[in-house]
């Protein structure tokens, strides 16, 4: 049976695995931010509602000087999306009939979009999950025929960021190979912007830096996302989109969302603290877990084959974890969990321990 390509909206999995819903149903398959949106929106509901009766800026003004602002690029290189998603689907018509490589696992997003517009995929995979080393070799030469290279920094679902050398290793000998390189940093925020490999656009005009509002200021509903790259390629694309395809809510929110410094640096201090805290109670489990520098971590129970008993096992504690049937390199063996406030992660926690200790017993 086909489960859901994403995480998120949990009645979809309850429905088609014919599990009777609990009482108590608590979503680790969604990886946004535990603490819920920012303060100010909530504070300025009274003003923030009025926009709903005026159209929006065309060009997603204030959004789109406030992301230029924030990143100290020009508003030139910036294309703002409703959601990364649509970013996504605009870029995949870029490369429309060409060549694609992806490193698996990662984002499913990219191998629909990128189908859709007939565009040949190379899938190569990390030799292991755990260890997790890309295939330096292997992108390098499948390069030399392709026209774009997609990864996800950090990567979705592991949630391991590559190294910095790695990654300028990738940009250099792309620029040579005349090959674009789409980074992913969705979650990039959850470590901090240092991290970002945005200053590094300047002198290569074939990188694209994509990024999500949603997953920290946990405003998933709102849609917000925007692209950083070359003014060239954000003219291309500009030309593609549809009027006032940023509404005036998200373009106001996500403004506000910017400013919210001590909101992010607290985001970050309790994903880092929750997510250790986790990943050692699941190696004292015995479970293999991956190396995360974001708010989720994936993991696998000591014995495998019991992966579909343990994710049912869950679902009917109310426990929904992201399944990972569709990622390709760790074929439904592996779950993903996001981190949640801490009275969610100790009922997770007694859930696994009771039912890890009673199946090692059969």
């Amino acid at each position: 049976m086909s489960l859901p390509n994403h995480g998120a909206n949990p009645h979809l999995l309850y429905e088609q695995l014919s599990i009777e819903k609990p009482g108590q149903i608590i979503d680790f398959s969604e990886n946004v931010n535990p603490a819920g949106p920012p303060e100010f929106i909530r504070q300025n509901w009274d003003d923030l509602q009025h926009l709903v009766e005026r159209y929006p800026d065309p060009q997603g003004q204030p959004f789109l000087s406030a992301v230029a602002k924030y990143h100290g690029v020009r508003v030139n290189q910036v294309l703002l999306g409703n959601g990364a998603a649509e970013i996504f689907s605009l870029l995949a018509s870029m490369f429309q009939k060409k060549r694609a490589i992806l490193i698996h696992p990662t984002f499913s997003e990219y191998e629909a979009t990128l189908s859709a517009n007939d565009v040949e995929i190379i899938h190569l995979e990390v030799e292991e999950i755990v260890t997790w080393q890309l295939p330096i070799n292997q992108i390098i030469e499948e390069m030399q025929q392709a026209d774009v290279l997609y990864l996800c920094t950090p990567n979705n679902p592991t949630g391991v960021l590559p190294p910095i050398e790695q990654l300028l290793l990738l940009i250099t000998e792309g620029k040579k190979a005349n090959c674009h390189i789409v980074l992913d940093e969705a979650f990039i925020d959850w470590i901090d912007e240092d991290a970002s490999m945005i200053p590094y656009l300047e002198e290569n005009p074939h990188v694209i830096i994509v990024r999500s509002m949603t997953k920290m200021y946990a405003i998933a509903g709102v849609r917000l996302g925007y692209m950083i790259a070359s003014p060239s390629i954000i003219e291309n694309l500009q030309r593609k989109t549809s009027h006032w395809h940023i509404n005036g809510l998200a373009a106001v929110i996500g403004t506000g969302c910017l400013e919210e410094r001590e909101y992010r640096d607290q985001a970050i201090r309790y994903a880092q603290k929750s997510r250790e805290e986790f990943t050692a109670f699941l190696q004292q489990l015995g479970c293999k877990t991956t190396k995360s520098v974001t708010n989720y971590v994936s993991f696998q129970i000591p014995i495998p084959q019991h992966s579909k008993e343990f994710f049912h096992a869950m679902l009917q504690k109310g426990f929904v974890l992201r399944h990972t049937e569709n990622f390709r390199g760790m074929n439904g063996e592996w779950f993903r969990v996001g981190m949640k406030k801490e009275q969610a992660m100790k009922a997770l926690q007694k859930g696994m321990t009771s039912w890890l200790k009673h199946s090692s017993s059969l």
